[in-house]
């Protein structure tokens, strides 16, 4: 009778709480009602483009021998990354734990006693060596919930690492292209500080002839310093390039020798858009998958929580206390029970945890296609980038040309003594063509970012 209650009261508690038993034993997939999850599912099985950019290896993309060797050290000696795969071993432990709560647990616990009751009897002794195994009948999927969900924990920990993994390769690459940068900047203003110098050696000659006034001899004197001057500010940022550098290396500041005239490219890519499938291939978008993934597999886990658990225990050992009768020599013994725990009372703590994991749950489906269209948007901003940077280095290429020939023209005038040329026109054809080759060496490093920019953004660094 009594247990023909506890079935009535389970099955009452089980028709109140509504749930489908699908729900607890299926897979994670993708919501209908989204779009973007939708495209994200049909662009997972689409073949794999092995030529597609983000999926060339980096060694590929980064052929630079220099800047190879400086990615090698970072990739072995980073402290970010070595914290990542740290996180993935601890993953690891946690999917093999929730693996082996499948399996029955046992344990062995020897005893032992003495009694002696006043004068009357000897010291009895009495011992027992039990063993006892304890097993749970995973009927409604709360193991099954956990252990899918450790699972998709385990993922999303080799996805993040992934996605550091590419951080670090791209960090090296942009920290070693704009040390190459300001290097060769700085090379540039020293080769133009020395020009300046025997500049106003020269104007200072023609002072003395008679051919310029001393107006002319200052404002040389003036632009001569403020070259100086910027190379002191050149000298102050490719110092602090280098302890970037030092620390993705994790070494101690010191200076990073670069390739001469260090310059990247990208492969042609004859397309505006970025296919879904690639965007897939994000170890950013991955964890974001599996984030959602072990959100659902916690719903699940809250919706098994309104059913009954099953529990078998079995005890079995050697002992000589039968009752209250001691036996010498002992026996063994064995017993064997279960045991079904439904319910009733905890049903109000039930629906609380599953409504506040069903709203984690959106939060992740939320975060999910949030990290979609921001992959999206990242890789077009860097194809634009790239695009435009390319265009508007052929331009300045043009420019410094011109303004080359602009400087020797009006210097050779002014040196011959023409009525039409001033020191002014002078000074200000160098101004420009200093300005156009600094302006041409910050389009290649811009060009170079956003070759990289793409190349990470695309999930690239394998």
């Amino acid at each position: 009778m009594k247990i023909n209650r506890i079935i009535i009261s389970t099955a009452a508690v089980m028709a109140l709480t509504g749930l489908a038993g699908c729900n607890m034993y299926g897979k994670f997939k993708m919501p209908d009602d989204s779009q973007l999850g939708k495209a994200y599912a049909e662009a997972k099985e689409a073949p794999v483009d092995s030529a597609a950019f983000g999926n060339l290896r980096w060694q590929e993309v980064f052929t630079d021998p220099v800047l190879t060797d400086l990615i090698y050290q970072a990739l072995d000696n980073n402290k970010d990354l070595r914290n990542a795969k740290l996180n993935v071993d601890i993953a690891a432990a946690n999917r093999l734990g929730a693996r082996l709560a499948y399996l029955p647990s046992l344990s062995l616990a020897p005893n032992g006693a003495g009694a002696k009751y006043f004068d009357v009897t000897d010291m009895s002794w009495t011992y027992q060596i039990p063993a006892a195994a304890s097993w749970e009948v995973d009927i409604f999927g709360r193991l099954l919930n956990s252990k899918r969900g450790a699972e998709a924990a385990y993922r999303q920990t080799e996805a993040y690492r992934q996605a550091v993994r590419s951080q670090i390769i791209g960090g090296v690459a942009n920290c070693y292209y704009t040390i190459a940068m300001l290097q060769q900047q700085l090379d540039l203003s020293r080769r133009t500080a020395e020009l300046w110098a025997e500049n106003v050696t020269t104007m200072k000659d023609l002072k003395e002839a008679g051919r310029v006034t001393e107006a002319a001899v200052v404002q040389s004197e003036a632009q001569y310093l403020s070259i100086l001057g910027s190379i002191k500010d050149l000298e102050d940022n490719l110092h602090q390039a280098n302890n970037t550098m030092s620390l993705l290396m994790n070494t101690m500041p010191m200076e990073w020798v670069t390739s001469p005239g260090a310059t990247l490219t990208a492969p042609e890519m004859l397309r505006e858009e970025i296919p879904m499938r690639e965007l897939a291939a994000r170890p950013d978008i991955r964890a974001a998958e599996e984030s959602l993934a072990a959100a659902y597999y916690t719903t699940a886990g809250a919706r098994s929580a309104f059913y009954p658990s099953l529990n078998i225990t079995a005890n079995g050992g050697f002992t000589n206390l039968v009752g209250g009768m001691v036996m010498n020599p002992g026996k063994w013994f064995v017993q064997l029970a279960g045991q079904l725990t439904a319910p009733l009372f905890a049903r109000g703590q039930n629906i609380a945890r599953l409504k506040a994991a069903k709203a984690q749950q959106e939060q992740a489906m939320n975060n999910f296609e949030y990290a979609l269209m921001s992959a999206s948007a990242e890789v077009s901003n860097a194809m634009m980038l790239y695009q435009k940077s390319t265009e508007k280095a052929v331009l300045l290429q043009e420019q410094v040309g011109k303004l080359a020939t602009s400087v020797e023209i009006t210097e050779e005038l002014l040196k011959l003594g023409g009525m039409s040329t001033t020191y002014l026109e002078v000074l200000t054809a160098q101004q420009q063509l200093l300005s156009a080759q600094m302006s041409e060496l910050s389009c290649n490093l811009t060009t170079a970012q956003a070759v990289i920019n793409l190349y990470q953004s695309l999930g690239g660094g394998r």
